[in-house]
């Protein structure tokens, strides 16, 4: 279940400006404030299973726009590199590695 929590944060790090406003706020309450269904259905006045269906949906959205645009994964093999890189430099090489990964 962690491993599910950190992947919808990181897509929705990534996707959040493709959703709606309503998408947003659910995903938002759920990944990260970790709200329960029943909160969030409170909160919006809605049946939990409104809640639900809407999660779901966004879920399976964010994980349509990953596998089109794999700006994740591109995030993931980055990072890979760059701590491949960082223990075959110098010290002077590290500098400017800290540095292009500060641009991220």
């Amino acid at each position: 279940m962690l491993e599910k929590t950190t992947r919808m944060n990181y897509l929705y790090d990534f996707y959040h400006s493709l959703l709606t406003d309503k998408q947003r706020s659910y995903m938002s309450l759920y990944y990260l404030d970790d709200f329960s269904l029943g909160e969030i259905a409170e909160e919006y006045e809605v049946s939990r299973q409104a809640v639900y269906d809407n999660i779901k949906r966004t879920e399976a959205m964010l994980e349509e726009y990953e596998s089109k645009l794999s700006l994740f994964k591109k995030f993931q093999e980055r990072n890979h590199l760059l701590e491949q890189l960082k223990r075959l430099v110098s010290e002077d090489g590290l500098a400017l590695i800290d540095a292009l990964e500060k641009l991220d």
